[in-house]
């Protein structure tokens, strides 16, 4: 697969419909509960197996 130019005359620009409040609320609750899971489960990994 190669790069995908612009034919002449044609612009690819593509912006986004502003986020309402409670979506923007919504978002930065899913972000910081993933950010949560993610520091967890790479704690958990750190002393799995015992000391010998």
């Amino acid at each position: 697969m190669g790069i995908v130019k612009e034919p002449k005359g044609v612009d690819f620009v593509i912006q986004s419909k502003p986020l309402t409040t409670e979506q923007e609320k919504k978002l930065s609750e899913y972000i910081a509960k993933r950010k949560l899971e993610i520091r967890k489960t790479k704690d958990a990994g750190k002393y799995t197996q015992p000391a010998v």
